[in-house]
Formats: structure tokens, sequence, C-alpha cells
């Protein structure tokens, strides 16, 4: 596991690091010492219980009941984690701690409203009195709370308004088509929803009251609705969700439902995947501040809608005294400068972002010089050695540059970067504290310097509480641990060296196998999508029964004014075999104009896949899911050409 060393941690690390802190705080209260950090991971995932109690106590967890033990039932599925504790999720994040009342902690950008800064006291004040407006309409512990509304501070102060009476809350971000909300919150059966009518992006308006009429036809359980005037503020009936009452926090289980985050349903009803208040909590608090290094002084600003786990991670920075930076708009209008200029504007320390987005600013050319901020988050993909490269050449050489993989399921990222680490070229620094990360090859044995199974062998706090109406936790145990039996499998493949390094490199369900080779398609996208011709891409790996190398099919969104033709084929082919290898040259190279994205970004190449192998495009994929479900119907007519 080579490459170059592109960062390293300053000589002062463990005397200005919150993880320093955090190491010097095991040392005087449990008498633990550790050399480095590899030494502290092994400790953290061999003494689960140890570990977990030092974040409770560390972190000065607010048990309204004190737990009987931390993990009495270890198993998976289906961990006990801290029985008889009582909290609330919400009365962390309004603790804030370091912030003054009259902080920022709330920046909100947009291109379509004014910026709002919400002070620490003015954020609790907005939770209390939308939570006494909620409450008078009946919501209470156990109601489910629905919003079809964007990264906004309505949203996020209704989320922590439901939160703290114990009500579970789920939102949608309001690009999501109306089967795709449907199919989400008929699981659910909300009692209140709070919808905007419309939204903006970028310079275009987009009217979505006849789909929140739609939604709300289709679901029963609703007893109110609440709008949020965002393209015509004076329709709106927001205000008059605010009540006046002392704030207070229901005191729920550990594992009491939080929120309902849904898989993206590409495939089938989206899982509804319910995470509890002590597990999310802890969770967050271990990596915002541990991996992270967030508090007192930092902006955090992730990229994100509220239909991606991102948000719910974003929101949890002022329960490590994080101010956050919401920012609610088109990150590419009028061009892709507009996150690097609020990088400026709202004072951002740390930047998050996906791996795509990082590719296009390299492919633009940017050079966006950010010497203020220390850190950088990429998720959603995984980054090729060359976005490392641009960052340091083209951001900043002081900042950390944090290549971190996780998801929906545990809400989080279980590898990813810490302070205490280097910045190596295309590698994920570490696999995260309390989170057992190991490969397995095909018979279920551990591998190191190979490529394997993504899967993690121990349990975490964040792990979901289980699947919405799954009374018997046959669906989750389904998703995750059928395949190797007691051991939570991701479905990626990853590579973990000796040193604790990782890379990821594509979906385990996506791979490509020619003639006994195992490549995942991140390799295969990083190779492609360097040419200067290619915008995008997507390969498909189909099985014949007549030919063991089976078939590969490559798509290409080209450049602006390009054309594909023989001689830009070869080019692509060429490359393909001097990076990767023969096996690797596609069979047909064919020219899209879109590559099928969810919402959140990833691209679709299983249902790609079933669609050329016969499958009806409205059974291989859920459009309502999609970014840009007509992107389907190249495919569906290249299916019936081929036929």
């Amino acid at each position: 596991m080579t490459g170059a060393v592109l960062w390293e941690p300053p000589a002062d690390v463990r005397e200005t690091s919150r993880i320093g802190h955090y190491l010097s705080w095991l040392e005087s209260e449990r008498g633990l010492t550790f050399d480095d950090y590899a030494a502290l991971w092994q400790w953290s995932v061999d003494d689960l219980p140890a570990f977990w109690q030092s974040i409770w106590d560390y972190f000065e967890v607010i048990a309204h009941d004190p737990p009987s033990a931390v993990l009495p039932d270890a198993s998976m599925p289906g961990a006990t984690w801290f029985p008889g504790a009582t909290l609330n999720y919400a009365e962390h994040v309004l603790r804030m701690p370091g912030l003054a009342d009259d902080d920022p902690v709330v920046l909100a950008h947009s291109q379509t409203r004014e910026p709002v800064v919400l002070t620490a006291a003015q954020l609790r004040e907005e939770v209390r009195r939308v939570r006494a407006g909620l409450r008078a309409r009946g919501i209470g512990r156990g109601d489910r709370v629905a919003a079809y509304a964007p990264n906004i501070p309505e949203t996020y102060v209704l989320m922590l308004a439901t939160a703290s009476l114990g009500a579970t809350f789920s939102s949608c971000a309001p690009e999501f088509g109306v089967r795709s909300v449907i199919d989400r919150w008929q699981q659910i059966e909300p009692t209140l929803l709070v919808a905007v009518d419309g939204y903006r992006y970028g310079a275009k308006a987009v009217d979505r009251r006849e789909e929140v009429a739609a939604i709300t036809a289709a679901l029963p359980s609703l007893e109110h609705v609440v709008t949020i005037g965002y393209l015509d503020p004076a329709a709106g009936t927001f205000a008059d969700l605010r009540g006046d009452e002392p704030m207070a926090y229901e005191s729920v289980p550990f594992d009491h439902p939080l929120y309902v985050l849904y898989s993206s349903g590409t495939t089938g009803l989206p899982k509804p995947i319910v995470h509890g208040h002590g597990g999310i909590l802890l969770e967050h608090l271990k990596m915002l501040a541990l991996h992270h290094d967030l508090g007192p002084g930092d902006r955090f600003l992730w990229f994100t809608t509220t239909g991606w786990m991102m948000w719910n991670f974003l929101v949890s920075g002022p329960a490590v005294g994080a101010g956050i930076v919401l920012f609610d708009g088109n990150p590419a209008h009028p061009g892709l400068e507009t996150l690097w200029d609020l990088v400026d504007e709202a004072g951002i320390t740390y930047f998050g972002t996906s791996a795509p987005f990082l590719m296009a600013c390299r492919k633009a050319g940017l050079t966006p010089r950010k010497d203020g901020l220390k850190g950088i988050g990429s998720t959603g993909a995984p980054l090729p050695p060359e976005g490392f490269d641009w960052v340091y050449e083209a951001v900043g050489t002081r900042l950390q540059l944090q290549s971190l993989s996780g998801g929906t399921d545990v809400c989080t990222g279980f590898v990813g970067s810490v302070p205490l680490l280097p910045v190596v070229e295309g590698k994920i620094a570490c696999r995260a504290l309390g989170a057992r990360v190991e490969a397995y090859d095909p018979d279920g044995r551990p591998v190191i310097d190979e490529l394997g199974e993504l899967v993690i062998t121990a349990p975490m706090p964040s792990m979901p509480v289980g699947f919405w109406n799954d009374p018997d936790g046959k669906r989750y145990r389904e998703a995750y641990f059928d395949y190797f039996p007691g051991v939570w499998r991701h479905g990626d493949w990853i590579t973990i060296g000796a040193d604790g390094s990782c890379v990821i490199t594509g979906r385990s369900d996506a791979t490509l196998n020619r003639g006994g080779v195992r490549l995942g398609t991140a390799e295969f996208y990083s190779v492609v999508e360097s040419l200067p011709e290619v915008a995008d891409s997507m390969v498909v790996h189909l099985e014949k029964d007549d030919n063991p190398n089976g078939e590969l099919l490559l798509f290409v969104v080209l450049a602006e004014g390009l054309e594909l033709d023989d001689a830009l084929r070869g080019r692509i082919a060429g490359e393909l075999r001097a990076a990767l290898s023969p096996r690797h040259i596609p069979d047909e190279i064919h020219a899209v104009r879109a590559v099928p994205r969810t919402l959140s970004a990833k691209k679709l190449e299983v249902p790609v896949k079933r669609i050329l192998t016969g499958t009806p495009v409205e059974s291989a994929a859920a459009k309502g899911a999609l970014a840009n479900p007509e992107s389907l119907l190249a495919f569906e007519k290249l299916a019936r050409d081929r036929g």
C-alpha cells in the first residue's frame, strides 16, 4: 500500500487536536497509553465496552437514567447497547459545549433567500417554540413527523423539536418524485407533514404544490399539513407552528427511534432504516470530534440535501461545539466556484463534499486556493489519486484531506481519517475507532493486502435499531447478515493494508470479473474519466453462457461537441490496457447523453445491468429515486436493439 505522502500531521498534533486531548484523558482517567493510532484502534475494537464507555464519559453524556451495562450481548444482529439508559439526542445537540449564547451556530446560505444566522440562544428558542407547536397538535413520543423540505433552518429546527419530544423524524428532499416519497412514507405513516411549496435549483423555480397534494392524498395517517412558503413566503403556515411553553426533553431509551433514513430505493421499496437516539449521538460525537477534529471555533459545511445521510451527520455538529453551514441550491450554479466562494463568505474551516464534485473541479481547471481550510472531507464515491493531488495542488497544502466511506445504514463513516495520520495519495487513512472493519475472501476469512468483501465483524452503536415494520427482523437480517452469518456484509470491495490504510474499489454487486481477474468499477472510472474527452462513464459486465470472460460494455458521456468515433474508442481502449490490463478493454463502447444516478449522485450499475439483460425499466429501477430517470431510455433501447 504505497503512494505519495501529501500531508503530515504537525509535530504538536497531540497537544493541538481533540483526539490528542482524548488520548491524554485516557491516560489520566483510565491509565491507558497508546503509542500510535493503530494501537488505539486495536484497543477500541478489542474492548468495545471500555471504548464506548470512554466515549460516553469523555463527552459527558447526559443520562436521565444510568445504563446497567455497556454491551451485555454483542451478537449480531441484535446487539444490546447501554440497557436501562435514557437520554435525548436533541438535548446534546442544543447543549452546544464551548459556545456562548450569542455565538453563531447555524449559518444558512441559499440561492433563493437571504442568508440567515442563528446564534446558540436563537436556535434553542426556535426549537422551543416549534416543539410547543408540535405538542399543541398532539405530537408526542412515537409519532412520526415528515419533512418535504430542503437544507434550510426550518427543516433543522423541526428535526430537533421532533427529537426533543421523543417523536420520530423523516425527511425527503423536495426534488424527490411523488412515487419515491410515497414509497418511503407509506411505510412509516406520519402524523404531521411539513412541506415546501417548491424550491429553486440554480436559476430555475420548481413548483411542488401538486406533488405535495398527491403525497398528502396518499398518506391517510396525516392529521396536519404545515407549509413553508419557499417560493411564495406569504403563503406559508410554518409561523403558525410556533407555540409558547418551557423547553423540555423527553427521556427515551438508548435505542428509541430518532429518525428513519432510507436506502436509495433504486430497486424495490426503499428500506426504512431506523436509527436510535443513543447510537447516533455516540457515533457522531466520536466521529465529528475525534476524527474530523471539530469543536468550538469551527464552521462545518457538508454539501448535502435532506435526502442523504450526510445531512444527518452535518447537523450533529453543534453537539461537539461546531457551527454548521447549511447550503440550499445548486453547487454548480452559476459555476463550480459557488461553494468555494462560500468558504470565504461563511468562514468555513471544514468543507465536506463528494468525490465527483472534487473531480469535476479538477476537470474544469479550478484553482480555488483556500488557505483557511483545515480539512476537506470527500465521500459518496472513491476519490482517485489524481483527486488527492488536485486538492493539494489547487486548494491548499496545510489542510488535511479526509476521504471516508460509510453509509446510510450506519449514518457515519466506518473508514476515514484522523489528525494523527498522514494523507497518502489515493488512500483512506484508517478504520474508524470502534469499527471492526475487515476484508473477507469468498470463504469468509480475513485477508490483508488483498481485495475482499467489506465486512464489519463486531457491533457498532449506530447500526440500525432495525427496519420499520419488520417485527421479526427478517428484512434486516437479509439485508446485512445472510451472506456471512453473524457478520455485517456491506456490499463494497475493500483492500486493507498491513498499515491499516484502506482502498475501496466499488460495489461488490457491480464487480467486473473477466478471466478470473476481479476489478472494482472505481478503478475503471478513474482511468476513463481522466481523459479530457470523457465527462462521465459507466461500465457493466454481463455474464455469457458461451463465454467465460462475459461481455464488458462501457458507456461514455462525451464533452460538449464531441462524437464517439473509432479513434476515440481506440484511445479509451489504449488507456485501459496500459493502466489496468488487456482483459479490461471493453467489448463495446457506446456514447450516452447521461449516466443514470440516484438523487445522492451514485451511479446505478446494477439496474442498468438488469435492463441490459431484459428486465423492464419499471422493474429494474424506481424512477422517483433517480436524479435523471430519462437516462434509462438509452439502455432500454440498446437492450431492444441487441435483443
